[in-house]
């Protein structure tokens, strides 16, 4: 049975699947930037989902690539993510930030009844995740929570420095898709990434991935 990590704020409720450190291995695909000889190549990733006392989850991905040496000795790093999680919506003076800049007064969410007011139309809750990468890339993300799935999508406000343009190796859209279950007794966490060049064209898979949870 899933109980709720202790201290947790209440308006991070909704996110509480997510606590925690995974890891597992999954595929990533070069097909969008390789649409001719494309392969997928298996890769290890290690996620961990952090709160503290603000009104969002910290994200940390690491990710290598798994060469054929038994020891390691052919695996390769692949960069990093950062990133923050949080439930969409209208900002408060009891809001720590931007910055180090404290929050003032009472908190809007206190109770299961103030989070409540927050369910959206389809009965889950509007999320937000911004999430960078080393070479300059931020993606902003928006989407929902609902019973232990998310499904986001890139919005205005993401970028993809020239550098990365000027490559090749840029996307003008995105979707993600994260869900638990417990499998033999066993909490799992799988997500899948798509990416297109545009929001009107046809999406392509770029991460596949089986997460199990180690912490």
């Amino acid at each position: 049975m899933f109980v709720l990590p202790e201290g947790l704020p209440t308006e991070l409720t909704p996110l509480a699947f997510l606590v925690g450190t995974w890891e597992g291995v999954g595929a990533v695909s070069d097909k969008f930037t390789n649409p001719e000889e494309h392969k997928e190549r298996k890769f290890q990733q290690r996620i961990t989902f952090a709160y503290g006392q603000g009104n969002y989850l910290t994200y940390h991905a690491t990710s290598r690539l798994l060469g054929d040496a038994t020891d390691g000795s052919e695996d390769v790093e692949l960069p990093a993510e950062l990133g923050f999680w949080r439930l969409a919506r209208a900002a408060e003076s009891a809001d720590f930030g931007p910055s180090v800049l404290p929050g003032t007064g009472a908190k809007s969410i206190n109770s299961a009844e103030d989070l409540e007011k927050l369910r959206n139309d389809k009965d889950g809750f509007d999320i937000e995740a911004s999430i960078i990468h080393p070479g300059g890339a931020y993606e902003f993300y928006a989407g929902q929570v609902k019973s232990g799935r998310i499904d986001i999508r890139t919005v205005a406000g993401s970028h993809m420095p020239m550098h990365l343009v000027d490559a090749g190796k840029s996307w003008g859209y995105a979707e993600r898709m994260y869900g638990t279950k417990t499998v033999e007794g066993t909490p799992k966490l799988f997500w899948l990434m798509e990416v297109a060049s545009s929001v009107r064209e046809p999406l392509v898979t770029l991460v596949s991935v089986e997460l199990d949870r180690i912490g």
